[in-house]
């Protein structure tokens, strides 16, 4: 089913990127969605580091010094160095965050999952202001203008697909908190309209 246009454009709460259509696989591919709860993946969708925002950079640099006491990772090894303008991305652009004996510097080999999660929560900080809009609306992502599944759902590697909620359900409230109420109370009528058999419109 091709992309389907929304009634209207939404911007995320930092100004970019901007929705305006779907793809409505987001309402039927399904993951396990629980990602600590997992014991079969052994954070494999973390191998590969993760395109960081500008704007969540310029937050994480507040959080430099206690960060590096947290993870006992000094800020020079966060990432990659290659910078990439993009103006669809929070802040303008994104870094890459660097990837240290098969995963990502920020994923916690001693247990599970993300430190800088990890170190925000303990902090009483807003993860969100630590953490990239690509790390938090995973497995969805934009396309320009277009929100649908990341590239891992297309060509099937991500480990988990196909069982658990839907990846919209999944990342329902991440697109809440950053696209706003009206855009998931016109995904949930889309939503609802495939459930139905009706083509979305």
């Amino acid at each position: 089913m091709p992309h389907q246009p929304l009634s209207r454009s939404y911007a995320c709460r930092y100004g970019a990127p901007t929705i305006a259509a779907v793809d409505p696989a987001i309402f039927t591919r399904r993951y396990f969605t629980h990602c600590l709860q997992c014991t079969f993946c052994h954070d494999a969708c973390c191998v590969y580091g993760v395109d960081y925002d500008w704007r969540a950079r310029t937050q994480l640099a507040t959080h430099a010094d206690a960060l590096e006491r947290f993870t006992g990772i000094p800020r020079a090894r966060w990432f990659t160095g290659d910078g990439t303008p993009d103006e669809t991305m929070p802040g303008g652009g994104s870094d890459r965050t660097a990837v240290e004996d098969g995963a990502c510097v920020f994923l916690n080999r001693e247990s599970r999952g993300c430190r800088l999660h990890a170190y925000a929560l303990g902090a009483g900080v807003d993860y969100h202001d630590l953490k990239s809009i690509v790390d938090c609306l995973f497995p969805l992502t934009w396309d320009e203008e277009a929100l649908g599944p990341a590239e891992e759902v297309l060509d099937s590697s991500l480990i988990c697909l196909d069982t658990g909620p839907t990846l919209y359900r999944g990342v329902r409230e991440e697109l809440r908190y950053y696209f706003g109420d009206a855009l998931v109370a016109e995904l949930d009528r889309m939503e609802s309209a495939i459930a139905a058999g009706r083509f979305p419109g």
